[in-house]
């Protein structure tokens, strides 16, 4: 329990983050944390309440094998998504589930989500992107491995780069967001909701609204994450 005190208590701030800005009701959510030092992922438990959750409650697995190596509690049901992520995806620290209600009617919508402008070109490159809809048998066989493949998929289909496009619709469930490390992973699912929401009432006031323009997308999505960075302090 020692061994893994510190990572516990990242991902429990960062599950309890997720409740205090608004983005999981009830047991809807998870965020997890992945220490590649050790080869070791923690994350949330199944089901268990926000309100009562400790940091010894969070459930160490192996990334490797998905094996639970401290913990006594079942890890989340979304936990063999999380693991395909973080083999897939080496730069990743940090992964985030939500049901949040704007993100979700995207997806429930089967629509990638338009850059609109300079709020969504801070955070994403481009569209943010949406998975196709698993197979019957990918849903029968291993749901929740499939779900992390199908993202997988997405991604290098589209050759993007996951720190470029932090996070990701699945038709007719909701997204998953990401960054360096749990508490980015937390920052990105806050500005995914914020940016379909932004972009629901963009089209609900006018339906024929382009996408801005690649110029403006570029600039603004360079000067926070380019290599000529220049936003924010050093």
């Amino acid at each position: 329990m020692i061994e893994y005190e510190k990572l516990r208590e990242k991902v429990l701030k960062s599950n309890l983050a997720l409740v205090d800005a608004g983005l999981v009701i009830l047991t809807w959510g998870n965020a997890s944390a992945a220490d590649r030092n050790k080869g070791v992922m923690a994350i949330k438990p199944s089901g268990v309440s926000y309100s009562t959750l400790k940091a010894e409650d969070i459930v160490i697995q192996s990334i490797e094998t998905g094996e639970v190596l401290s913990g006594t509690l079942r890890p989340s049901s979304d936990s063999p998504t999380h693991l395909e992520l973080y083999r897939a995806f080496p730069t990743v620290g940090g992964i985030v589930h939500t049901h949040s209600s704007f993100a979700v009617s995207w997806a429930q919508a089967e629509m990638e989500i338009p850059c609109f402008g300079t709020t969504h070109a801070d955070h994403f490159n481009g569209s943010v992107p949406l998975t196709r809809q698993l197979t019957s048998q990918e849903i029968e066989e291993a749901y929740e491995a499939n779900t992390g493949k199908v993202i997988i998929e997405r991604f290098r289909r589209g050759n993007l780069n996951p720190l470029h496009f932090p996070g990701v619709l699945l038709p007719h469930h909701g997204p998953f967001t990401w960054g360096k490390d749990c508490e980015e992973a937390v920052k990105n699912g806050i500005a995914l909701e914020e940016i379909a929401k932004m972009a629901y009432y963009t089209q609900s006031i006018n339906p024929a609204t382009r996408e801005t323009s690649h110029s403006q997308l570029h600039k603004h999505f360079s000067r926070k994450h380019g290599p000529k960075a220049y936003y924010g302090q050093n």
